[in-house]
């Protein structure tokens, strides 16, 4: 059961509170709500799991369609990309959520998303951030309204926002934070304090197997030559899975090691490992004017150009080492991240040379190895 409200949540911040559990417990009741036995299942259990996981990151995707942009698929006839994907194979979907941003990704915008997703039979795979915006190893900001929390009260928070959101959407993987190489919610999560770090990431754990027993529980951290002693404080933590970023430019070119990184781990700790975020180029060049953050041969892996076959080559080999090291499967991170405010736009994408759809938005033949085997 969810422990009693704390006072505090009654006169901190009461409006965004209010509004927050209201859309999030009514979003848990509708999906609570008598179904005849022809529907189909909204909420995935463990048989939905799936044995390996080919994920997409589609967080943008709301904002993509809002702006217009007119994805096609590999006929170049339009075709929204959670179409696109869900037909070749896609299993899983991730997506961020964030506390009380500005723009997409509310815990409400979430829940009337995944719903959609659901409905196609995919496993919603979400990403708490315990921040209003971006949180990665360089930032960790503490949601606005949680800035002059004490360390207890903190920790209430994280308990009651996280099983919020777990029980409205029950969802198939739960992160605990995101990219939490320097801890979460500094200054009291930062890593230097890893007592005050473990009680955080506890007490999310502990409200996601309260809320959602089904759920499996991810940490994730950013890279792979240095995971072996980051998790070794968390042995002990009731976490699932382990959560790796592999971007070449940031953790290194070489696929062996990590392939010998992702069997230590998991030979280690005993937990399945997944390439929580990956992606690569099809080109060096560009769709606006927001600078792109992959833009030179020194950044990639030389056996793998940044051209559409480069793109595709590298992630069935991703995709190989991953199945050869017994790692538990991946997900692409801003596939769907394309220039959508037009070719001027300084406040565009800078991952467009990234996306899994070219500067016309026709799909890319990466997408072809979201395709699984029989059984997978």
């Amino acid at each position: 059961m969810l422990r009693a409200m704390p006072n505090y949540l009654h006169h901190l911040n009461n409006r965004l509170y209010s509004l927050f559990f209201a859309c999030i417990l009514g979003f848990s009741l509708l999906s609570c709500t008598k179904k005849d036995p022809d529907d189909p299942i909204i909420v995935p259990d463990e048989t939905e799991f799936p044995t390996y996981i080919k994920a997409c990151d589609l967080s943008f995707l709301p904002e993509m369609r809002s702006d217009g942009v007119g994805f096609k698929n590999f006929d170049q006839q339009a075709e929204d990309p959670l179409t696109t994907l869900t037909k070749v194979g896609m299993n899983m979907v991730r997506l961020r959520v964030w506390n009380n941003p500005e723009g997409k990704s509310s815990p409400k915008d979430v829940a009337i998303f995944s719903k959609e997703i659901e409905e196609k039979k995919i496993v919603i795979w979400l990403t708490l951030h315990y921040s209003d915006t971006w949180a990665d190893p360089g930032a960790q900001s503490k949601p606005a309204a949680w800035t002059n929390l004490d360390f207890e009260t903190l920790k209430d928070s994280v308990y009651h926002f996280t099983y919020a959101v777990a029980a409205a959407m029950k969802p198939g993987i739960l992160q605990i934070g995101n990219e939490i190489n320097a801890g979460l919610l500094w200054p009291e999560g930062h890593r230097s304090n890893i007592f005050q770090m473990r009680a955080l990431l506890s007490e999310g754990i502990r409200a996601c197997r309260e809320a959602s027993p089904k759920t499996k529980i991810m940490l994730h951290y950013a890279g792979h030559q240095n995971a072996l002693s980051f998790f070794e404080p968390f042995v002990n933590l009731d976490f699932d899975l382990i959560g790796l970023s592999y971007y070449p430019i940031w953790h290194g070119k070489s696929l062996d090691e990590l392939g010998t990184s992702i069997q230590n781990l998991k030979n280690t700790y005993n937990k399945e490992v997944i390439i929580a975020e990956t992606s690569y180029p099809f080109s060096f060049g560009w769709a606006d004017w927001t600078n792109n953050v992959l833009g030179n041969s020194g950044q990639i892996i030389s056996s793998f150009p940044a051209s559409p076959q480069g793109q595709s080559d590298f992630l069935q080999a991703l995709d190989a080492k991953i199945g050869e090291a017994g790692g538990k499967g991946w997900a692409y991170w801003g596939a769907e991240w394309v220039a959508s405010k037009g070719d001027q736009a300084s406040n565009g994408s800078s991952w467009e040379n990234q996306a899994l759809w070219d500067f016309d938005f026709n799909a890319l033949p990466a997408v072809n190895a979201f395709v699984r085997p029989v059984g997978k």
